[in-house]
């Protein structure tokens, strides 16, 4: 008989979210008005837009950014953490610490 054994690297890249379509659909929305706030910050430093207007921009850039990370975080909490938790992986409590410390950098 075959074993196949798998690394937990591998089990990690196989793993995938279960978003709906709608929150799909808002987050690439989000996520393409972000692209456009990108290129028009680089539009600014390359027309020598003043300083404190660009970081403004940065700014809402970020907030924008961070929006789209609570929306992914409530999703991770409510489905990936409870599903995992239901099936007795309380790894994914430490997972979770990990995963909150790196959205919470600045």
């Amino acid at each position: 008989m075959l074993e196949v054994v798998t690394s937990h690297a591998e089990e990690v890249s196989c793993r995938k979210s279960h978003h709906s379509e709608k929150v799909k659909k808002d987050l690439s929305n989000r996520l393409n008005r972000i692209e456009g706030q990108i290129r028009g910050i680089k539009g600014m430093i390359e027309k020598d837009v003043y300083c404190d207007d660009i970081i403004t921009q940065l700014s809402a850039t970020q907030s924008a950014l961070n929006s789209v990370g609570k929306i992914l975080l409530e999703g991770h909490l409510k489905g990936c953490v409870v599903d995992r938790l239901s099936e007795g992986d309380e790894d994914v409590l430490d997972e979770l610490v990990v995963t909150i410390q790196k959205l919470m950098k600045k």
